[in-house]
């Protein structure tokens, strides 16, 4: 079982880029890249559908590569490891701060 080191619902910071030093919420998680709100907006131009009737312009996110943000953990930055535990339910695979060593999740 593979484990992805951030999440949906995850607090990350953008490390490198055009949104260097902004935080964000992951909105979703697809092979590698990130929607994080707020980050990596861009600018798109709808025609009119059913959906939004008067088009126009609309702004959303776009991904960003995984490698390019680091979790927030307690309010600092960290990297992400794994380790596994013994638990209630046998042995787990958890997601471990680099930095202090505490069990994520």
């Amino acid at each position: 079982m593979s484990m992805s080191k951030i999440k949906k619902g995850d607090t990350v910071k953008v490390i490198t880029g055009k949104d260097k030093g902004k935080e964000g919420k992951v909105i979703a998680v697809v092979d590698g890249k990130l929607l994080v709100e707020g980050v990596n907006t861009v600018t798109k131009h709808s025609k009119p559908s059913q959906a939004n009737p008067k088009g126009g312009i609309v702004h959303e996110e776009a991904p960003i590569d995984a490698s390019n943000v680091m979790l927030v953990f307690k309010g600092k930055a960290t990297r992400v490891g794994f380790k596994t535990v013994e638990g209630k339910k046998g042995t787990q695979k958890v997601r471990v701060a680099k930095s202090t060593g505490d069990q994520i999740d």
